[in-house]
């Protein structure tokens, strides 16, 4: 064999920890070559993982090394986000390449902490993320995100810049009331509210929208998945029959308007004791497990019942942002990662690279 040729067969059995699959079924190597006895590799990754590149880049370099006739190896591992395709006939929204729903059938199930701390964790992990608080009549992300006092500015009196919180571009509508005031609305006023949070506020190339839904499937859920450009759901729920019950219609409603369920998060899993550290399935075991198999949709994670998750968003800290090297944060993190995976396994966008056709007299 060549010195290309022994390059390529070292490298070819190297595995993603993360997809699962070989980093050559990923065509996800750039470059490879020899130069002076010295290899070079560029490895490209189509989700953010900055947490891994470490990694990687170790387990590429140990595969060139051990080449006969390479002296040294040296290997750059990156992550380039593009923009994935939505529903059938809904553009794209301006400056966002992908739009992640959080969703759940029931409320209480932990998805609002789940949301904020899955941006959290695509933004550790490399990624532009903005989130948004479509729950209007109980916006619980500016307290979450320890930002609940501050107000977001209109350069234009059209637009509004959202409030950027740990590196996250954050939009709610509590930022724009009184925390007291109740939103006695009816079903059009609150779509309405949503799409222009949605549409007029001024996104900064975001490579992921984390849309926080409110529970149930009732007029916002609809007017997003039908009007939005969801790149994909997730479905949070817990492990007892009661929420696995709406769940399921949570995840049918995305799938009845044709937007792809990227996994399920089971939160509040087991139980953790403060005092002795004794783990205990408390709402049961197994439940996301056979909802994943029941629809073919993959379980991204188990989420433990931890004090420290609700002390966190309550202090306006979430765990991924508190305690960033701490192992709820790794949860949220290999959770982020999934879903990120989830993403990039979708048909990329191309509308962007079309020009306009203008038919002229």
């Amino acid at each position: 064999m060549s010195n290309p040729e022994l390059l390529q067969a070292a490298v070819a059995a190297l595995v993603d920890p993360n997809t699962g699959k070989t980093y050559v079924a990923g065509k996800c190597i750039k470059r490879l070559e020899l130069i002076g006895g010295h290899a070079h590799a560029d490895v490209l990754l189509g989700y953010p993982a900055a947490s891994q590149f470490d990694a990687i880049r170790a387990q590429f370099e140990a595969a060139l090394s051990g080449v006969e006739g390479v002296n040294g190896a040296t290997v750059t591992v990156r992550s380039q986000i593009i923009a994935h395709t939505a529903q059938r006939g809904v553009p794209l929204l301006k400056n966002v390449k992908n739009v992640i729903a959080v969703a759940s059938g029931k409320g209480g199930v932990g998805k609002s902490t789940t949301s904020v701390n899955l941006a959290l964790a695509l933004a550790a992990e490399g990624a532009r993320v903005g989130l948004l608080d479509a729950d209007i009549y109980g916006p619980s992300q500016p307290l979450m995100m320890g930002v609940a006092d501050q107000k977001p500015q209109s350069p234009d009196n059209k637009h509004i810049e959202p409030i950027v919180s740990y590196g996250v571009q954050t939009m709610s509508i509590g930022f724009l009331i009184d925390p007291e005031q109740p939103m006695v609305w009816r079903g059009p006023m609150v779509t309405q509210a949503l799409q222009q949070l949605l549409n007029d506020t001024l996104w900064d190339d975001l490579d992921y929208l984390v849309i926080d839904l409110p529970p149930g499937t009732g007029d916002i859920q609809l007017t997003l998945s039908q009007k939005v450009p969801l790149t994909g759901a997730v479905i949070v729920t817990t492990p007892q029959d009661i929420a696995l019950l709406d769940a399921r219609k949570g995840l049918k409603m995305f799938e009845k308007v044709g937007v792809p369920i990227l996994g399920i998060v089971e939160n509040m899993s087991t139980h953790v004791c403060s005092n002795c550290g004794h783990i205990e399935p408390i709402f049961g075991e197994g439940g996301g497990e056979r909802m994943g198999e029941d629809y073919g949709v993959s379980l991204l994670g188990k989420l433990p019942l931890d004090l420290s998750i609700r002390t966190s968003v309550d202090a306006g800290k979430p765990s991924v942002a508190a305690d960033p090297d701490g192992a709820i944060a790794s949860l949220y993190k290999a959770i982020a990662r999934k879903v990120a995976i989830g993403v990039a396994a979708r048909a990329q966008d191309f509308s962007a690279k079309f020009p306009k056709i203008v038919i002229q007299k």
